[in-house]
């Protein structure tokens, strides 16, 4: 018998070191809580995680089998588990963040150790870490190449889930699946989504059928909800990227026209940052806490407390960038093109550190994903791989006007301008203090003059280039 050590990979389906394990005989699939891991986790993810757990555990009872669930340091409990239910050996899938690494490779020591066998295996990811590289065998810092060549390589198909009999139930240390509580955490205040990889699934199926098509054109449009939402899932490993690859090529055979075709490949090209960053983090993994990109002189940040606390709130007074952070109170997630409005509005009109930004979302997001979620940061603070030059910087009330002109987004999240015609909601800077009270009491006026600091923040990036501000 072996064990297979489930980590974020919350599935049966599609799971290739699941499935490695079920080819060669019986398996016992097991879930530590690993208290290093939880040190960093935060309640909306906490209580995704367990929802996905339950998922898991029931398709395994179905089955026949069970998730045996343990609580500790993995390099302990794993080799105890394994010894006490006489496993041959354990076999996990790769996890790519510096910790993890670390983790895995005192895993593997201590199972060495014990005599037991150890395999890891490549499956949250298409091409691993190493395996798409420039001609001199140096690992990507600009997406568009490391796009070409994703592109073109050729992905596998999804692995089946094992069989019932090759299912094995033991029991571990938890009978009942713990509670948000009973690991340490309060229930969190946004309302989580389901998880599972049933949830993920249907998800999926009904992205394929529809709104993949008008994906290129409409994702962007805040209020239109026309994208696929599988974030969690894929952070989580509820549903394989086999099998989302395999839906969008299904999709494409299916496009009626050239243009719905663009539209899927604009949404594989996601799927392909989604690897980039993880690229990046694993040859980079300073980039957690350090800029990918080195300034001369440093970036000197302001230190504001009123005004990131007014930013974490919504309460900036820019309509649009409020309704992305109440968003992300009320839902634990952002849609993708607020995710970069208010990642701007903070580092390049607040000129506040992205570090600062990276923890608050690390904090509330179901589906913070290290690498992604870093890399997203950086690419908005211009200090990042292939990031946007430092002199480009989103105009919060033209991006409103952009992507949600009739203000049905805004409105959607900051009820305090539900009865407030699109035109003031989006020239609510322009208007004087006694027109913003007339139409709104209850919502700020602006807390910053983006005009002026944007010339700030120019000025603030050009010292760090070593570059007079002047010029």
């Amino acid at each position: 018998m072996l064990l297979h050590w489930h980590r974020a990979d919350l599935r049966a389906h599609d799971n290739v070191g699941l499935a490695e394990a079920a080819s060669e005989g019986k398996v016992l699939p097991v879930f530590v809580f690993d208290d290093a891991v939880l040190a960093h986790a935060a309640p909306p993810r906490v209580a995704y995680m367990l929802d996905a757990l339950g998922r898991l555990r029931e398709w395994y009872r179905d089955r026949g089998g069970d998730l045996l669930l343990a609580r500790g340091n993995p390099t302990e409990v794993v080799p105890r588990i394994a010894e006490a239910h006489d496993a041959e050996g354990v076999y996990w899938n790769h996890d790519y963040s510096g910790l993890a690494r670390e983790r895995d490779e005192a895993v593997r020591e201590s199972l060495s150790e014990a005599g037991l066998d150890h395999r890891q295996f490549h499956d949250a990811l298409h091409h691993e870490p190493g395996s798409i590289t420039t001609n001199d065998g140096d690992p990507y810092s600009v997406y568009t190449y490391f796009w070409k060549k994703w592109s073109d390589r050729e992905k596998a198909a999804p692995v089946d889930p094992p069989e019932s009999g090759r299912l094995v139930a033991e029991a571990g240390e938890f009978e009942d699946l713990p509670s948000v509580e009973d690991l340490g955490f309060e229930q969190p205040a946004a309302t989580v989504e389901d998880a599972g990889h049933e949830a993920a699934r249907e998800r999926l199926e009904a992205f394929c059928e529809s709104d993949i098509y008008d994906y290129a054109e409409k994702r962007d449009r805040a209020a239109e909800r026309c994208t696929s939402r599988l974030s969690a899932h894929l952070k989580w490993g509820t549903v394989g990227v086999r099998e989302v690859y395999a839906a969008t090529e299904r999709a494409m055979d299916d496009a009626p026209d050239g243009d719905s075709e663009d539209s899927v490949e604009e949404f594989q090209s996601q799927l392909a940052w989604r690897e980039f960053y993880t690229h990046v983090l694993y040859f980079h993994p300073r980039v957690v806490t350090e800029n990918y990109r080195e300034y001369e002189e440093g970036i000197d940040w302001r230190e504001d407390d009123e005004e990131l606390r007014a930013w974490k709130d919504g309460e900036t007074g820019y309509p649009f960038v409020d309704a992305g952070m109440r968003q992300l109170r009320e839902e634990a997630f952002v849609h993708n093109r607020l995710r970069m409005v208010v990642a701007s509005f903070l580092t390049k009109d607040l000129m506040l550190d992205w570090r600062e930004g990276y923890d608050h979302f690390r904090e509330h997001l179901t589906d913070h994903d290290t690498a992604n979620d870093n890399g997203g940061w950086q690419w908005a603070a211009s200090t990042g791989t292939d990031a946007q030059p430092y002199f480009r910087i989103f105009n919060p009330t033209t991006q409103g006007e952009d992507h949600d002109p009739d203000a049905e987004y805004i409105k959607r999240y900051v009820p305090e301008l539900a009865d407030v015609d699109p035109e003031d909601v989006h020239s609510w800077h322009e208007l004087s203090d006694e027109r913003r009270e007339e139409l709104a009491p209850d919502y700020p006026a602006p807390i910053v003059d983006p005009s002026k600091r944007r010339e700030q923040a120019l000025a603030m990036f050009k010292r760090a280039r070593g570059e007079d501000p002047e010029e």
